[in-house]
């Protein structure tokens, strides 16, 4: 039979009052901290199912008395709002950022690693202190470098940042660190290049970090609006994020709040449910990449 696990606190520790007045403290921070999250979700969940007076009745009240569905397929298929377009774009991005960032920052994490850099520390510095400047202080030369390149209204301008992206090439860096060199240099006496010790033994061993980084990846393309409200200026070429900001939010359409409401939980739910299934998957990535082998 299993034993219980024992747990910070023994049982004997919860007998003195000190001990179970902060127990009982945390445990209510922990429900309030809990509840202030998932309200906006529910509220925003509920809002999309309720009726336009009950949606502006006051007081407000936060279940819906009739529970109006056909909120989600206006959403889908009314107001002439291209929603379909939009996703099409977000995933092209997410696909685009995936393979230059990953091949290109992995490369680049591998060199730094295992390979023989000039003045390597110094560049690994160098690539840590980016991540202490503010990014909206690089917005404007970011898109300046890309106008002169011709690369606004093209997903080159999403997909060429995120190849410089710091904060993923040092967690490549600490994972690649973990591999022993006698692998690789057995690779290479039987005559593998580095680039194919890199495809056949580095990336097979560092699949937790890469599948961490895609799912922050596909977070981080999903959710992105500012950025590309800046570079693309035609709606066809628009991210869901970006579409939804520029004719969901803040638009003057006739489009009912309900129905806004519907789109923004449509929106809302894929990275959430993304998150729920491949979190220990991404904890357990971030904690291995933190500690060298």
């Amino acid at each position: 039979m299993k034993r219980d696990e024992r747990g910070i606190i023994s049982p004997y520790d919860m007998k003195k009052g000190s001990v179970k007045a902060g127990y009982t403290f945390m445990v209510l921070l922990m429900i309030v901290i809990g509840i202030t999250t998932l309200y906006p979700f529910f509220n925003t969940f509920f809002g999309s199912l309720k009726t336009r007076e009950e949606f502006f009745a006051f007081p407000p009240t936060f279940f819906p008395k009739s529970w109006i569905w056909t909120n989600y397929n206006d959403a889908w298929n009314g107001f002439d709002l291209p929603l379909l377009t939009f996703l099409k774009n977000t995933l092209f991005i997410y696909m685009g950022n995936v393979v230059c960032s990953l091949l290109l920052i992995g490369l680049a994490a591998y060199a730094l690693s295992h390979l023989r850099v000039p003045f390597k520390r110094w560049v690994t510095l160098f690539f840590l202190a980016t991540l202490l400047i503010p990014p909206a202080t690089y917005i404007v030369p970011n898109f300046m470098n890309l106008k002169s390149l011709g690369m606004i209204n093209t997903y080159w301008a999403f997909w060429l940042p995120a190849a410089a992206n710091a904060y993923f090439m040092l967690l490549l860096k600490n994972f690649f660190d973990g591999i022993h060199k006698e692998i690789l240099e057995a690779a290479r006496i039987d005559g593998a290049s580095e680039f194919k010790s890199f495809i056949k033994i580095a990336v097979p061993l560092s699949t937790p970090i890469i599948g961490t980084l895609l799912i922050l990846s596909f977070s981080t393309t999903w959710n992105d609006f500012y950025w590309p409200s800046i570079v693309m200026t035609e709606k066809e070429m628009y991210p869901l994020a970006t579409g939804i900001y520029r004719y969901v939010v803040y638009s003057t359409s006739v489009i009912p709040w309900s129905v806004r409401f519907a789109i923004l939980t449509m929106a809302m739910l894929p990275p959430v449910v993304f998150f729920l299934i491949f979190q220990k998957f991404i904890i357990r990535g971030l904690t291995v990449s933190s500690v060298k082998g």
